[in-house]
């Protein structure tokens, strides 16, 4: 019995088999089609190109403070242990600057030029002015414009990065698409990955993300040391001029009294001296903390290493074309073959 079935399989599928060949000619027919369709439809979609770059921050080690800066430090009386302060942004979190508006807009302005130099402009221009599209995408956005409302509002060179128009918002949602970074959670490499329809912009636009994050992170990690640098420099000032002050005071008053031996004089003399010596111990006291504060600047500015840097790529990242006409034409051969059997197979379901 099992025989017999194993029988009637085998005629099935030579009958299958002899059923495809006989409508051979329909093959002939569908896969010129698929190809010709598939290979227009595939060179109307604009080529993009993709560059990307690894870039190692400097990781931040509290245990160095006891290091060059702390001899330092403690040569001036001042343990710097205690300005140590731990980072309230995990490096993990430098990705999420893309969802951030402040960081997106400010890459608006980042110039950039194709490779054959025909076009020299802001990226927000390149973005909305010098896209190719689809020809049937052309058509919808004409149409979509048919029915929008026109408003006659004048450019603003000033952005709010937090209250975009709908036209901003829309060009920062690509950015966010053609700009990817990624860190390692072992190595705490950073990865920026870029995407333009032009290789020499996909190459620039990276290098520019790569300033900017620098840029970004170096202000976070220095901003609480460049503000007590400020603030030790204020003071510092303050009390260079209350000394000088004192110190005229003094000297004036000395070389009006040289020849004056009363004691009442005298005695206030000694305590302009000391008024003259506190101001002066206050100033030099300022100045020190003032020259801790810069080397806590330094000490705090993150140091990068480029790993991998950014190349103008040769060859598009898509769309894949030749890989596009083969899957079409390998569902065209499928969808035929369903196509002639069909009779075959609705009898088994129907039996």
């Amino acid at each position: 019995m099992d025989n017999n079935n194993n029988n009637l399989e085998v005629i099935d599928l030579r009958i299958i088999i002899k059923k495809i060949w006989s409508k051979r000619k329909l093959y002939f027919i569908v896969l010129p089609i698929v190809f010709v369709l598939s290979c227009a439809y595939i060179l109307c979609i604009p080529r993009t190109y993709t560059s990307s770059l690894s870039l190692a921050p400097e990781v931040n080690n509290s245990s160095n403070i006891g290091g060059t800066l702390g001899s330092l430090a403690s040569s001036f009386g001042i343990d710097l242990g205690n300005m140590e302060t731990t980072d309230a942004i995990n490096p993990m979190l430098y990705p999420d600057l893309m969802e951030d508006n402040g960081f997106v807009v400010g890459l608006f302005d980042i110039k950039v030029t194709t490779e054959d130099g025909s076009v020299k402009c802001s990226y927000y221009d390149y973005l909305t002015k010098h896209q190719e599209y689809t020809f049937w995408a052309k058509g919808f956005g004409y149409i979509k414009k048919l029915f929008q409302e026109k408003k006659a509002t004048g450019v603003s060179k000033m952005i709010n990065p937090y209250m975009l128009s709908k036209k901003q918002d829309g060009v920062a949602s690509a950015i966010r698409k053609n700009i990817t970074i990624n860190i390692d959670k072992k190595t705490a490499v950073i990865t920026i990955s870029t995407e333009a329809q032009d290789p020499l912009i996909c190459k620039t636009i990276a290098d520019s993300v790569k300033e900017r994050l620098q840029v970004y992170i170096t202000n976070y990690r220095t901003r609480k040391a460049r503000v007590d640098e400020q603030y030790y420099k204020t003071l510092m000032t303050e009390a260079k001029h209350e000394y000088e002050k004192a110190r005229q005071r003094y000297g004036s008053y000395a070389d009006a009294n040289t020849d004056v031996q009363l004691a009442s004089l005298q005695s206030k003399q000694d305590d302009m001296e000391n008024d003259m010596q506190l101001k002066y111990n206050a100033y030099t006291a300022m100045a020190t903390q003032y020259q801790a504060a810069k080397a806590k600047v330094q000490e705090r500015t993150p140091a990068f290493t480029v790993v991998k840097g950014a190349a103008v790529p040769i060859k598009a990242a898509k769309p894949k074309r030749m890989l596009f006409v083969l899957g079409m034409l390998v569902l065209g051969i499928i969808l035929s073959s369903l196509y002639i059997i069909k009779d075959d197979l609705l009898g088994k379901v129907n039996s």
